[in-house]
């Protein structure tokens, strides 16, 4: 059987408007398209395709679905079929379903768990907006900022009154524990210095930005104080519902302007995203607190092949387009394109937008900076390059940049630019580009041979170990490290057998923890130079001879999907974990 979490990753990467439009003529209709239903004879177009759910109808025969049924029935195929033809167009691997009867149960139960959490949280929702309506304060805040009423109302934002218990009014089992799971109301640990304290809503005395899913599923809040205090904004914690590496705010309210715009638009701030809306800039999300990651990128490309990322001029801004760059790199084809927008360091989008108007914010989209300019500037960043030593460094910082690109045109005319500037015939630096890839994967690929005997004067261990086959464990090791954004979907269970023990592994594992908690899920070209700068990652990298920096380089130009991470955590059973990285038993992904 198929995983249905595969199918759901397989339609979240198509389009369907491509699906059907490599078979129906489809013209824009309004926020539709329209063609001719293929499955009834009609002379009148009734055949409906809307591109934001991902779903068709026909208003003439009543066939619908999404483009996995309309795949299955205009092609006459069965449902296996229809996946593995469907996951060929998108370069997907189709795997078993290994679960059992009493796992699918447990995926049954976990996602109507997930409903419910999801059903709270729309409830905590209703009642902030109700609790806007009555705080005078809150609604002078919000309209300072210019904001009207209804973009407000569009938008869902509340007030969470300044209380200590005031989701009690909301919730009548205010001790439920799915309040805390939600993200709601927080649970003082059972100590002495706790004893007594009762819990807490988490969100007090705050502005209250609901986020949703692109289901339009309430999953999380963002909060922001009104006037001084810290932390100025709060975010829901990380639940069963809400991961904020994946999600962005306001890509529910902004999926029509992006498709009809032809581009989104990425920004930092919840009342950024907001304020455009209010001056007609409704193409608008923003990352959650978090820098944009490979996930993001993924999902904003289903619903339009350009991305401008839109950031402060400031240093803090110049350092999350760097990571955006990286995030954006792999996913980049012929027809898919980024830009980045820099404001002056005295703006931000909201007040750009407030100060100038819409029109001069749009004209700043319209002059943003090429990807490729903006990955030459990245590149040659504290390079002097007038000098033999600043155009090699340049070379050694564009190199992970520019192989993190997929093979096409882009990192061909590339190639060509950083060559210019490092004063390099074009075809002497690709050729020790991909000479050396090409070694780094011989060196992957080639069987181990029969040892010779050892000369008696050197020990044979060193040989032997440098001679081996990449365990399971070198393998997960290498697939978290270049795809950092992968660790974090893993359970707690999980990250606690693979952070226990002694061995490398479980210190690059530990170290890989600490970077992403505290700056976020970096792509490869970002997390090379920290590993490199840390001694004891290092270190431990030395040791494992199959995961050196070149085979990790390499590993960074291909694409491997997350089941691959998933396997390998399957087939590590409770002999492996316990002798060689300290766990005991394999995890599931929640």
């Amino acid at each position: 059987m198929i995983p249905p979490e595969f199918v759901q990753q397989l339609l979240s990467r198509l389009d369907i408007a491509e699906i059907v439009g490599a078979h129906v003529e489809l013209k824009k209709a309004g926020a539709n398209l329209k063609g001719l239903c293929p499955f009834h004879g009609e002379k009148t177009p009734s055949f409906n395709v809307n591109a934001t759910r991902q779903t068709y109808h026909c208003f003439g025969c009543g066939v619908h679905g999404d483009a996995l049924r309309f795949t299955m029935e205009y092609q006459g195929l069965g449902f296996l079929d229809a996946v593995k033809e469907l996951a060929r167009r998108v370069g997907m691997e189709v795997p078993d379903d290994p679960r059992t009867p009493a796992q699918h149960e447990q995926a049954a139960a976990a996602k109507e768990h997930r409903k419910s959490l999801s059903e709270l949280l729309a409830q905590a929702a209703t009642f902030y907006a109700r609790c806007l309506r009555d705080d005078a304060t809150a609604i002078a805040y919000l309209k300072r900022r210019g904001l009207t009423g209804q973009v407000a109302a569009e938008f869902g934002i509340g007030f969470a009154p300044a209380g200590w218990r005031s989701l009690a009014r909301c919730f009548a089992q205010y001790d439920d524990a799915a309040l805390v799971e939600a993200g709601l109301v927080i649970e003082p640990e059972t100590n002495e210095e706790n004893a007594g304290r009762r819990r807490y809503d988490r969100f007090r005395e705050r502005v209250m930005f609901p986020i949703r899913n692109v289901l339009g599923e309430v999953i999380g809040f963002g909060g922001r104080v009104l006037g001084q205090g810290e932390p100025k904004y709060l975010n829901s914690p990380e639940t069963p519902v809400f991961n904020k590496g994946t999600e962005l705010y306001g890509l529910f309210e902004a999926r029509a302007a992006v498709r009809q715009r032809g581009h989104a638009l990425v920004v930092e701030g919840y009342m950024d995203v907001v304020a455009l809306a209010q001056h007609g800039v409704r193409q608008a999300v923003a990352t959650l607190g978090t820098a944009c990651t490979a996930e993001h990128v993924a999902k904003l490309f289903r619903f339009t092949d350009q991305i401008v990322f839109s950031f402060d001029g400031d240093a803090p801004g110049r350092r999350a387009a760097s990571r955006a760059l990286q995030a954006v790199l792999p996913h980049l084809t012929e027809k898919r394109s980024a830009r980045f927008l820099f404001l002056p360091p005295e703006h931000d989008p909201d007040s750009y937008v407030r100060e100038l108007g819409s029109a001069a914010f749009e004209t700043a989209i319209d002059a943003a900076e090429p990807l490729s300019s903006y990955l030459l500037a990245v590149a040659a960043e504290g390079c002097r390059l007038d000098t033999p030593e600043g155009r090699v460094r340049l070379l050694s910082q564009a190199r992970p940049l520019w192989g993190s690109l997929p093979e096409g045109l882009l990192k061909r005319q590339l190639v060509g630019e950083l060559a210019r500037l490092a004063r390099l015939p074009e075809a002497e630096l690709l050729a020790g580009w991909e000479g050396a890839k090409s070694a780094a994967a011989a060196g992957q690929q080639t069987e181990p041979s029969a040892p010779r005997k050892p000369n008696w004067r050197k020990p044979a261990a060193p040989r032997l170990a440098a001679m081996r086959k990449p365990s399971l464990e070198d393998k997960l090791l290498r697939l978290l490290l270049v795809h950092a954004a992968w660790w974090e979907p893993l359970s707690p269970a999980t990250h606690e057998r693979l952070l226990r023990g002694k061995t490398p592994h479980a210190a690059l594992l530990s170290w890989l923890d600490r970077v992403v908690a505290e700056h976020g899920a970096l792509h490869w070209a970002a997390l090379r130079p920290l590993l490199l700068g840390d001694e004891q990652a290092s270190q431990a990298l030395a040791t494992l001879q199959h995961l050196s920096l070149e085979a990790l380089d390499l590993e960074a130009t291909l694409e491997s999907p997350f089941s691959d991470l998933e396997a390998i955590v399957a087939r590590l059973d409770l002999g492996d974990l316990s002798t060689t990285l300290g766990r005991s038993a394999p995890g599931q992904r929640h």
